[in-house]
C-alpha cells in the first residue's frame, strides 16, 4: 500500500510541474524540452553505458573486483529509467543518476548505506535478533560455538554430534546384490574388515 502511495504522489508531483512549466512558457515549448531531455538522457545513458562497461571488463582484465563498475551500472540503468518516464521531476532525477560527478555521490552514499545495513544484519546474526531467522536464542548459540561443531543453545545445554556416511563399500556383499564377488576381490585388505 505505501508503494501505491508513493507512486500516486510521484504522478501528481510530474502533472503538476508540468502544468507550472506548459502555463509559464506554453504547450509546445514544454513538449520540446520534454523531447529534449529525453534525447539528451538516451545520448549520455549510452556514453556512460559504454564508459562503465570499458571499465568493467578493464577490471575483470586486471583481476580485480569490478564493485564501483556494478554501482555505476546500476545507477545508468536507474537514470534510464528514470529518462525514459515522461516529466521534469523524473528526467532531473535520470540526469543526476548519469552525470559522472552526482553518480559518484550517489555511488558513495549507496556504499554506506549498504555497509550500514551488512553491519546491522552481522549484529542481529551474532545476537540471534534476526526476526524469521530461526527460535529465539538460536543465533546467539550458533555464533558462539566451539569450533568443534558443539553448540549451545542459551540453556547452557551442549549438543554433540557427528556425521556417518554410508556408501556401497560399506555394505557387506551379502546384503548388496550389485557388488558381486570380483568386487569383493578388488578390495585393499583395511577394506576387508569392515
Amino acid at each position: 500500500m505505501p508503494i501505491l502511495l508513493l507512486l500516486l504522489a510521484i504522478g501528481l508531483v510530474e502533472i503538476s510541474v508540468l502544468v507550472l512549466v506548459g502555463n509559464a512558457v506554453g504547450v509546445l515549448p514544454t513538449i520540446g524540452l520534454l523531447l529534449a531531455g529525453g534525447v539528451l538522457g538516451s545520448w549520455l545513458m549510452r556514453r556512460e553505458g559504454a564508459r562503465t562497461l570499458r571499465a568493467f571488463n578493464e577490471a575483470a582484465k586486471l583481476r580485480r573486483p569490478p564493485e564501483r563498475e556494478l554501482s555505476d551500472g546500476v545507477l545508468i540503468v536507474a537514470g534510464g529509467a528514470l529518462i525514459v518516464l515522461p516529466g521534469f521531476v523524473s528526467d532531473v532525477l535520470g540526469l543526476l543518476c548519469l552525470l559522472p560527478p552526482t553518480r559518484a555521490l550517489l555511488r558513495r552514499w549507496m556504499q554506506r548505506s549498504a555497509e550500514r545495513r551488512a553491519q546491522r544484519v552481522r549484529e542481529q546474526v551474532r545476537t540471534g535478533a534476526a526476526p524469521g531467522w530461526a527460535a529465539p536464542g538460536w543465533g546467539a548459540g550458533f555464533a558462539t560455538g566451539s569450533p568443534g561443531g558443539s553448540r549451545a543453545n542459551n540453556d547452557g545445554d551442549v549438543i554433540d554430534g557427528e556425521v556417518v556416511s554410508v556408501s556401497e563399500d560399506d555394505i557387506p556383499p551379502q546384503n548388496n546384490p550389485s557388488l558381486g564377488t570380483s568386487d569383493q576381490a578388488e578390495r585393499p585388505r583395511g577394506d576387508a574388515a569392515r
